[in-house]
């Protein structure tokens, strides 16, 4: 019998400080900010820090937890048997890629404006397959030095490449944030930023992050938060301080206009008192992902769909059980579920309700 896989802590290094709240979440780890404020969730993705002195091999790719303790890769897994984890119809629509990359984040500082690629834009600059469309579902948040969290997106007046690029020589960073929409967020709000468009999480935001399964960021800051110079390869990713402008999509928005765009509602797919099942992301809304809530109160009958997943334990405690098949799960959890995973039901502990965010691969028709 296939049953949901659970994966292993998988944090990751970035050049911004962070991850407080996911040790919180979890009730583990030093409570700490610092350069590991991602944990990459049923990851089949390598991360990009080639300039990090002691990076491991295979930083960013997600291992299962196993019972005597051995080491073994999900991605490993996967390419030893596509068909069960992955299967058929994803395999002839996207090869042997899960398709998807899925991460807990903790912003204590602003991150970098930066940008990802287009599909379009990926296969003519970096020949991939995949851009970086992304999404940010908001967990929590906290107040630092006084401001409320916050997020950068889109253009607010009209710039052009030459100007843009202008004010990345100067390293005007004041005057390109006064380019871009600031929007306060709060737990429960949902963002889709399609690739092309600039934007930065702010500080306090912890988030879900579904994307596309690539790490192709271009940053217009050329040092971190503390003033230290960081190597060129993180701005320009290999492309160049001339070819990078060519993954912005320079278009200006109101405020109105972006909101209409980019920020999703919740939708009711199912609701029969024990659990409900909401619609986040749709494939209507973007081709590249989908991302589902369930929230569980007692229980949920959880069945085959025949596609493999993310399923992300942002809330609660409680169990996945067939017969004596029992995996126990707790907040901050992540598992990889097969698509020819067997039916098995979800259960809730006792008056502890259970939030678990299913992250869908990239849509098959």
């Amino acid at each position: 019998m296939i049953f949901p896989l659970k994966m292993k802590e998988n944090r990751v290094w970035r050049l911004y400080y962070g991850g407080k709240l996911i040790d919180e979440m979890r009730k583990s780890g030093n409570g700490l900010d610092g350069n590991f404020p991602e944990d990459w969730l049923a990851s089949v993705v390598v991360a990009d820090n080639p300039d990090r002195a002691d990076k491991p091999e295979k930083e960013g790719l997600s291992k299962i937890e196993t019972n005597d303790g051995s080491e073994l890769y999900l991605k490993d897994l996967i390419d030893s048997d596509p068909e069960t984890y992955l299967g058929k119809e994803h395999i002839e629509r996207f090869g042997v890629n899960f398709g998807v990359l899925t991460k807990f984040l903790d912003s204590a500082e602003r991150l970098p404006i930066q940008v990802h690629p287009t599909k379009d834009a990926a296969k003519r600059l970096f020949n991939s397959d995949y851009g970086k469309t992304e999404s940010w579902y908001i967990l929590n948040s906290r107040v630092i030095d006084g401001e409320e969290p916050y997020i950068l997106l889109g253009f607010k007046k009209p710039v052009t490449s030459e100007k843009w690029k202008e004010l990345f020589d100067k390293q005007d960073i004041a005057e390109m944030q006064e380019y871009m929409h600031k929007i306060t967020v709060k737990p429960g709000d949902v963002f889709l930023i399609t690739g092309g468009t600039p934007h930065a999480i702010g500080s306090g935001c912890m988030l879900l992050e579904v994307q596309e399964p690539t790490d192709y960021t271009i940053s217009v800051e050329k040092c971190d938060m503390r003033g230290n110079l960081m190597p060129d390869h993180l701005c320009h990713m290999g492309l160049g301080f001339e070819k990078m402008f060519e993954c912005f999509t320079y278009e200006a928005l109101t405020k109105e206009e972006i909101v209409d765009r980019y920020y999703l509602k919740a939708d009711t797919l199912e609701d029969n008192g024990t659990s409900k099942k909401e619609a986040l992301i749709t494939y209507g809304d973007t081709a590249c992902f989908a991302l589902n809530r369930i929230s569980v109160e007692t229980t949920y009958e959880r069945k085959g769909s025949g596609r493999a997943c993310c399923l992300a334990v942002a809330k609660g405690s409680g169990k996945f059980q067939n017969g004596e098949k029992v995996i126990e799960i707790k907040a901050g959890d992540c598992l990889f579920e097969p698509a020819q995973t067997a039916d098995y039901t979800v259960i809730a502990n006792d008056g502890d309700t259970l939030e678990i965010l299913e992250c869908m691969p990239p849509q098959i028709n």
